[in-house]
């Protein structure tokens, strides 16, 4: 059995107060006792909706191996036969493990935010660097005030690398999550309307997100996307914090990591791109150019980090995207066979386009047709009408046929589509599926994206229940 932390450790990490015969360590943290494994300490955390302490029993039945509990919730707790760390506060306790945590390892640690492709960057930078080294990366989006301490604190003081990706939905959010961090490495993949309910302007979700590069230990290095038009911005913010080594990655002839050549295939991507001097050719295992960017920003991380460049274009030959990130199924049909493309995890203005643009490239044979189902793009606030219409032009320029739409935002782009396209607008996500499943038909390309709260992940769902797998497809 390896400890992730021995108990002697965390407890001067969290100034608690052992209650209880003591293991001689812990295996894992967890705040969720349904993800909890045998051996983990349960962090009784109370958020918006829960209070941890009431799932102490829940974690007990589950094997935890301590619960980390508040000194004044202990009365109650007392009885469980599980060992107990005491502390005032149980949230100050996991920033406290995490700090532990960051101070203890020797990995090359690296932070990226954004305002799209900021955890199929992180995925890929995991995916790649694992070709060359140990690396610790959490394995969904934990990028809020809970799970980057919580990622944090679960970094074995082994590993080789560490990547941690950091959201926001208002100003003043990643300062402290960098802070924790510490990065060598600050990367941020694109700025765009993503949260614009909350913000007057671009620059100033430039200026949110640029607040990344104010936890940059010395000597550290900022990435940033040199084709974005707010690339200005988060270089001058980059220097105000201190950071002497800023690099730029994109098409642009300023950037050191810079994409030379695209060329789309069926499932994957054909690139050459020149890092920091060298040129590279090889594949990456997702289609789209929005998947290009994503990976040559992770390679000029990467080879900050002191990974090898080639080696990791090489590794990432083998990505594939994530479920609602790009991820590919191809589905028997009585007739044959279609595509469906999940892009359901989220939407702004910059990722629909990318996704409207990657089903335009997606090969369709003799009917075949290429379907876009869309929903509301939410945080748009006053600007969501506009930025919802504005589709249609993009829409417009690509050889997409039909749209299906949903939600009271996307009600703008259903009264004013585009020119030419059959257009099929119902109120909510569900109202589509029937519709939905009578219309596709045998080589369709089907495209599914909205943001999270929209629940169109529904019906990426009911499409896998009524049509079966025929084949995993690399996406």
């Amino acid at each position: 059995m390896t400890l992730l932390w021995d108990m002697d450790a965390m407890v001067a990490a969290t100034d608690g107060r052992p209650f209880g015969k003591m293991p001689e360590g812990v295996t894992g943290i967890s705040i969720d006792t349904r993800t909890l494994r045998r051996g983990d300490a349960f962090f009784a955390v109370r958020g918006e909706r829960f209070d941890g302490h009431d799932f102490a029993t829940a974690a007990m039945a589950a094997g935890a191996g301590l619960l980390v509990v508040s000194e004044a919730k202990l009365p109650a707790l007392g009885r469980l036969a599980v060992p107990k760390l005491v502390v005032p506060d149980v949230p100050e306790a996991l920033w406290s493990l995490a700090v532990s945590a960051r101070k203890r390892t020797r990995a090359k640690v690296i932070a990226l935010t954004g305002s799209a492709g900021k955890t199929t960057t992180k995925d890929m930078l995991r995916h790649a660097l694992s070709s060359v080294g140990s690396v610790h990366a959490a394995n969904r989006s934990f990028n809020n005030h809970w799970g980057v301490p919580l990622t944090l604190a679960r970094m074995p003081a082994d590993c080789d690398y560490a990547v941690f990706e950091i959201g926001m939905n208002h100003a003043g959010e990643i300062e402290p999550l960098t802070k924790v961090i510490q990065p060598h490495i600050a990367l941020i993949t694109m700025i765009a309307a993503a949260h614009v309910g909350h913000f007057k302007s671009l620059d100033e979700i430039a200026r949110a997100k640029g607040e990344i590069f104010s936890g940059v230990v010395n000597g550290g290095h900022a990435v940033i996307n040199r084709d974005d038009t707010r690339s200005r911005i988060l270089s001058r913010m980059a220097t105000e914090a201190g950071i002497k080594n800023i690099w730029g990655f994109g098409e642009n002839t300023r950037s050191q990591f810079r994409l030379l050549n695209f060329e789309p295939q069926d499932e994957r991507s054909s690139v050459t791109m020149k890092v920091a001097g060298t040129e590279l050719t090889g594949v990456v295992g997702a289609p789209g150019r929005h998947m290009v960017q994503n990976a040559l920003a992770a390679i000029g991380a990467g080879h900050l980090a002191g990974a090898d460049a080639a080696l990791l274009l090489e590794a990432l030959g083998s990505f594939a995207a994530g479920e609602g990130r790009g991820k590919r199924y191809r589905l028997r049909h009585r007739e044959g066979a279609f595509t469906l493309i999940d892009e359901s995890y989220n939407a702004n203005p910059a990722s629909m386009r990318a996704a409207i643009q990657l089903l335009d490239g997606t090969p369709v044979a003799g009917e075949g047709r290429r379907i876009a189902v869309l929903g509301d793009m939410l945080e748009l606030g006053a600007h969501s009408a506009k930025l919802h219409m504005a589709l249609a032009e993009i829409i417009g320029a690509t050889s997409i046929d039909t749209l299906f739409l949903a939600g009271p935002e996307m009600k703008a782009l259903a009264d004013n589509p585009p020119d030419g396209r059959k257009v099929e607008y119902r109120e909510h996500a569900e109202d589509l599926l029937p519709l939905l499943l009578e219309s596709v038909k045998p080589e369709d390309a089907v495209i599914i994206k909205s943001s999270k709260g929209t629940g169109f992940s529904k019906l990426v769902e009911a499409l896998l229940r009524n049509f079966s797998v025929e084949k995993p497809v690399r996406a």
